[in-house]
């Protein structure tokens, strides 16, 4: 199963996020322990270290992104990806080019929090305790 995993699930597990950093945790240990293919964004490692930026030093920043290559696979970020979600006129530019870049890789579930910004994807997203019923 090969799955891409958003942005808000990668910041529960590093931010401590009490209400959801249990079962966002455990799609990680899927994803480390190689019973699923995790995936995410190029764009999702940009915008978690500019998110977290006033936390992190460069040798944190490095740490992390060496972390996150360790679990999850990084989809490139296309020029044609970018074409794509522009045309999908989405509220979140970012969750269209998460689409985009879903469907492109043959991807079973996109694993977010904000399942309704997905309601429009082509590849099925869902929330990280339904995920976890699926595995």
């Amino acid at each position: 199963m090969k799955i891409v995993v958003d942005t808000n699930v990668i910041l529960d597990v590093l931010c401590s996020r009490p209400e959801f950093a249990d079962t966002s945790s455990r799609v990680w240990k899927y994803c480390e322990t190689e019973r699923v293919e995790g995936y995410i964004s190029a764009l999702s490692a940009a915008n978690i270290v500019y998110i977290l930026r006033k936390e992190l030093t460069p040798q944190k920043t490095e740490q992390m992104i060496r972390q996150l290559t360790m679990i999850f696979n990084v989809v490139d970020l296309r020029s044609s990806d970018l074409i794509v979600a522009a045309g999908m006129f989405a509220s979140d530019y970012e969750d269209a080019l998460q689409m985009c870049q879903a469907n492109r890789i043959g991807a079973d579930y996109i694993v977010t929090r904000n399942i309704r910004d997905f309601k429009d994807s082509k590849v099925p997203a869902l929330m990280p305790a339904q995920f976890l019923e699926k595995v």
